[in-house]
């Protein structure tokens, strides 16, 4: 080869080389200018204002977010802001969020009591009384105390709960998958309280508790409620965690014009509104101009209207093309937006094996029966379902107004505080009671009553209860329960009722006379209650009665009797409402024997069962009834125990007490439709359309029963779910003709 040519050779593969080495030198530049892109990113914060249900709305905003790729690293938030940024921080989704709001029945989120299903047998029979479902406290020496809010948010908590059990014990809100910073305002000194750590159900449970109607919620040694009063929109806040740039979310509700300011109460929220729009303007006047503000369009929807959470959700998620336009410059690309989720997701924790049980703060009182309760799940793989199926049986005990849990570390084991938390305005209550029946025709019949609850007398939790009634039919009832362990439901219980009852004499729909009779019995029953749907009750009772004429030919009833035998009530209920039942069932029967030998007049054996069943579909429910009774050899030894009917949905048209005999039977069948949602506030409630086929009859003697005398009748009637109970205004009609309008409170199907 020519020298020029090996030159010419030497000098590509020098050149080759050369650009293999420069090649191999730029790649590490190129990726650490990536990397460096990665970390000069801005920091993103997210400001979430409260504003009740109007919240809802913060969802919608963060699924356009995650939509648009466009990462959070911190989040800061006030009332239901707060509630929607922890869930976030806490590794949700926008799409798991608004499944959890879905789920949520807020109407019944927004009332304290348990769901019937969940109370103990003997609670679930308070609502076979006229007494009112609320309930004051009694203090020995401080008169009547009432609660510190019209709620105190025991569901509320659960559902936070239950949806931040992945996280439940980071303590540090650093450390969750995004940082979280709430706001709460301290009841006593008026001041601002930042939440950056602690146990973040109960610290979203404060933020949004709004004065009066959620109860304040102790955190430390403070007590905190809503943190709108002292910032809706913490702006500044958020800034503080150390972030570049603000997408901050307003939904305050607007304020009320002229037209709209009807009632004090109006005007009240109008004076609460106007000081949460100036602290609002405030913040919003930190803004700096890489900030973006979204103000979802609303519209007048107020934060109660709970009802309309959906359609909020999907409104939050239409951003306008003008801040879509903005937020794109915050976007990352497919790949790295996706790392960003994955190390979100990846932030959830198993719970593990429960290491200990143990009392909460507070809850030293009940270390006992919180022993005897969950002690057994130390040991045990974390159930989330098991567990809350114990705490809800405690709080049917209807004695605490809250049961709550924690999960909790405790060197490496990690392990459950429960808090039982006995309502602080007990352990005595008051409920008080009117009923109301009138038929626009043959009178009306009004009694007043009062009811004290003791609780809590004993280690083993005994209670005394105490029921008095005036008007037509005077009552005084007083019984004391004694459970006799805490871990079984075997109980005794001892009881004393003094009652007159009126009675109508009816011939040919035509009320002749009214009689009274007395009835004073003191009893003993040893009994057990099967799980939260029923009891069976043995007992001894012992006692003496009169009646008398109160109208009418003193001749008719003039009768002195001794009472003294056995009793044997077994009792079922499943049923959804004692009002209007839309699924469950309900069963009774109880066996009366009384006996010369026990001191009674007459032997004489009564017997009477009931049973009903509730099957709903959309608005529409079914009810249906059986019930019967007999004295078995056609005699009774007092007045109260022969079987009346007449009167709505006893056989409605017919006059009260219009039937009697020792024998009976009654059936019947009620469709009902919910004709209103009801609602979150204190005044709104479902109210119900119905109509009642039913037949039945009494007889004199057992060889008299007979299909073939039935006696047919029905109703049309408007019900409601009052605070003071169930309220009818109803028509009925018998075969016959007879017809007769009915104005009730406090009956129950």
């Amino acid at each position: 080869m020519p020298p020029r040519s090996r030159t010419r050779l030497h000098a590509r593969k020098a050149f080759l080389l050369l650009s293999i080495m420069a090649a191999t030198a730029a790649t590490p530049t190129i990726a650490a200018a990536d990397d460096a892109a990665a970390e000069t990113r801005p920091r993103i914060g997210l400001v979430l204002s409260g504003g009740g249900a109007r919240g809802a709305a913060h969802i919608g905003v963060i699924r356009a977010l995650e939509e648009m790729q466009v990462p959070i690293d911190a989040v800061a938030g006030t009332s239901m802001g707060a509630v929607v940024g922890g869930l976030y921080c806490a590794g949700l989704s926008g799409a798991d969020i608004e499944q959890v709001f879905r789920k949520l029945d807020w109407q019944d989120l927004f009332r304290d009591r348990a769901l019937r299903r969940d109370l103990v047998y003997r609670r679930k029979q308070d609502d076979r009384s006229i007494f009112a479902r609320g309930s004051l406290g009694l203090r020995y020496g401080e008169g009547v105390e009432l609660p510190l809010g019209l709620v105190q948010g025991q569901k509320i908590t659960q559902a936070l709960r239950s949806a931040t059990l992945g996280v439940a014990d980071v303590t540090d809100f650093d450390q969750l998958p995004t940082p979280f910073r709430a706001l709460a305002t301290d009841l006593e000194t008026g001041e601002g309280v930042v939440l950056d750590h602690g146990d973040l159900a109960t610290v979203l449970r404060a933020s949004m508790s709004a004065p009066g109607v959620l109860a304040p919620v102790e955190v430390g040694k403070r007590l905190l409620v809503d943190g709108g009063l002292v910032d809706n929109l913490p702006v500044g806040l958020a800034r503080s965690m150390g972030v570049d740039v603000l997408i901050v979310v307003d939904v305050s509700f607007p304020l009320a014009n002229r037209e709209e300011l009807q009632s004090p109460l109006d005007v009240t929220n109008q004076m609460l509104g106007i000081m949460v729009r100036r602290g609002t303007e405030a913040s919003k006047s930190q803004l700096q101009p890489g900030d973006v503000l979204i103000e979802p369009d609303l519209g007048p929807m107020t934060a109660l209207d709970f009802g309309s959470v959906p359609e909020v959700m999907a409104t939050g998620r239409n951003i306008s093309a003008g801040v879509r336009e903005r937020l794109k410059a915050l976007a990352l690309p497919v790949a790295r937006y996706s790392d960003y989720r994955v190390a979100r997701e990846s932030a959830g924790r198993d719970a593990g094996v429960v290491g200990f049980v143990r009392p909460g703060a507070g809850s030293g009182r009940d270390a006992a029966r919180i022993e005897a309760v969950f002690g057994d799940l130390a040991g045990e793989p974390f159930d989330a379902q098991e567990l809350q199926r114990r705490a809800n049986r405690q709080y049917g005990l209807n004695r605490y107004e809250a049961v709550d849990y924690q999960l909790v570390r405790d060197g490496d084991q990690r392990g459950l505080e429960i808090d039982l938390r006995t309502k602080s305005w007990g352990p005595s209550f008051l409920r008080l009671g009117l009923g109301i029946e009138s038929d626009y025709d043959e009178g009306s019949r009004a009694n007043a009553a009062g009811e004290i609850l003791m609780t809590g007398i004993n280690r083993l939790d005994g209670e005394w209860l105490t029921q008095a009634q005036l008007g037509e039919d005077p009552r005084f009832f007083t019984e004391w329960f004694q459970p006799l362990s805490l871990t079984n439901d075997v109980f005794v219980a001892p009881s004393l009722r003094h009652e007159i009852k009126s009675y109508d004499l009816v011939d040919d729909t035509s009320t002749i006379a009214r009689y009274r009779v007395r009835e004073s019995v003191a009893t003993i029953a040893l009994g057990t209650e099967i799980s939260n749907w029923g009891e069976i009750r043995l007992g001894l009772r012992r006692g003496d009665g009169a009646a008398r004429i109160r109208i009418g030919d003193p001749a008719l009833v003039d009768e002195e009797f001794d009472i003294g035998g056995t009793l044997l009530d077994l009792g079922y209920d499943s049923l959804d409402s004692a009002y209007f039942p839309t699924r469950g069932q309900s069963a009774r029967i109880r066996w009366q024997a009384d006996r010369e030998s026990l001191g009674a007049s007459v032997d004489a054996d009564l017997l009477a069962a009931s049973w009903q069943a509730a099957w709903s579909r959309g608005r529409y429910s079914l009810l249906l009834g059986l019930e019967g009774g007999s004295a078995l050899d056609d005699e009774f030894n007092s007045l109260q125990d022969q079987f009346t009917l007449g009167g709505f949905l006893e056989l409605s048209g017919l006059p009260r007490d219009a039937l009697t005999g020792t024998q009976y039977g009654l059936a019947r069948a009620i469709v009902f439709r919910r004709v209103s949602r009801g609602g979150t506030g204190l005044f709104e409630f479902p109210a119900y359309l119905g109509i009642s086929v039913e037949a039945g009859n009494t007889w004199q003697t057992r060889d008299e029963v007979a299909l073939d005398g039935l006696t047919f009748a029905g109703s049309f009637f408007f019900g409601a779910e009052s605070p003071l109970g169930p309220v009818y205004l109803a028509a009925g009609f018998a075969e016959q003709g007879e017809r007769a309008l009915y104005l009730l409170l406090g009956r129950t199907f």
